[in-house]
């Protein structure tokens, strides 16, 4: 089969290399769509890959062309996303249900060989059946659907309540769409980009300010009667957004931070204390992960891309076949290029 293999930083080529094998309780899936993540982009730009030679990609969708002789829960011809933790099932953490916190896991498309390929391997256990109305490029975008729900989840969101997304990316305006399927009263979108915000607000944002500008924090107290956002979600993963969490949240708010941070953070005592004299709950959210695994984010993502409470169109910078690895990198290489989610296509 083909596969995009990174040989070493910077060096991605698409070449021959064997179709896995599978054996017990593993299905063999032929991946239709498969999406580049922010973390991808370190590992093949950087030096984050886990060792090399290796075959990334951990959001994809595909179907199922082969089932080991111990599997049940799922059938050649079945059309499935891929949940790309395969956790230990051993641990503590695992025992709970907190497989997003298993600290002996191996992951799909970082650890072992991922959707950059024609066909990958996986337990059976991490394929989640699609609904007839999500289609595969849908279906590639299933994962970071569910890190937005998981984030939502663990903060205790509930209906009803005003909610402040600080970053319109992907996971951004996943986040925000989720909030609004949620029943979310008025959303909050935050961002430096106009053209993102202008997504968010189709996407469903009650108000979009533009973090460069000086007014938005008096247009925030205004329109909550001087109180602030009562439930905040931050997405960027950046100082900036980091610390303006804390300001925008009002008394006794919930904050949940999902953007993982590029570089060290520093909070003065003013901004530390904001935590303290509002008492603020601050929390984070990793991975997307719950009991049952793969967990109810996993059947409630699917659920909202079938019922169209969840878009992905305007997410989609560009569909490019597999092929073309090299090109697509050549391009996210460069600052402002690319704006938004890259798909392959095998």
């Amino acid at each position: 089969m083909k596969a995009a293999v990174l040989h070493r930083q910077g060096d991605i080529r698409y070449e021959e290399v064997e179709i896995p094998r599978i054996a017990g309780n593993e299905i063999l899936v032929r991946v239709k769509a498969t999406g580049v993540c922010g973390s991808d982009i370190p590992r093949v730009l950087g030096t984050a890959a886990h060792f090399y030679p290796i075959v990334l990609g951990h959001e994809f969708s595909g179907e199922v062309v082969e089932v080991g002789p111990d599997v049940t829960s799922v059938a050649v011809g079945e059309r499935v996303a891929v949940a790309p933790l395969i956790p230990c099932n051993r641990c503590r953490d695992c025992a709970k249900g907190d497989y997003s916190l298993c600290r002996n896991y191996t992951f799909i498309g970082s650890r072992v060989p991922g959707g950059w390929a024609e066909y990958v391997k996986l337990p059976a256990q991490n394929a989640v059946k699609l609904s007839d109305g999500v289609s595969y490029y849908q279906g590639a975008f299933l994962e970071p659907t569910t890190v937005a729900l998981h984030g939502l989840a663990l903060m205790g969101f509930k209906g009803g309540s005003d909610v402040g997304v600080l970053g319109t990316g992907t996971i951004g305006l996943l986040a925000l769409q989720c909030a609004r399927a949620l029943g979310a009263r008025r959303i909050f979108a935050f961002d430096i980009n106009h053209k993102r915000l202008e997504v968010a607000k189709e996407y469903g944002a009650d108000f979009c300010f533009c973090t460069d500008s000086e007014d938005f924090r008096h247009r925030v107290l205004d329109l909550t009667g001087g109180r602030g956002l009562p439930a905040v979600i931050e997405t960027g993963g950046v100082e900036f957004t980091e610390k303006l969490s804390l300001e925008l949240a009002a008394n006794k708010g919930n904050i949940m931070f999902i953007g993982t941070p590029s570089q060290s953070i520093t909070l003065s005592q003013r901004e530390f204390e904001f935590i303290n004299r509002k008492e603020l709950t601050v929390r984070g959210s990793w991975m997307s992960y719950s009991a049952p695994f793969p967990g109810e984010e996993w059947e409630l993502a699917d659920h909202y891309l079938d019922r169209g409470l969840v878009r992905v169109d305007k997410l989609i910078d560009r569909i490019s076949p597999l092929s073309d690895i090299e090109a697509v990198f050549a391009d996210i290489a460069i600052p402002g290029r690319v704006s938004g989610k890259v798909l392959l296509t095998p």
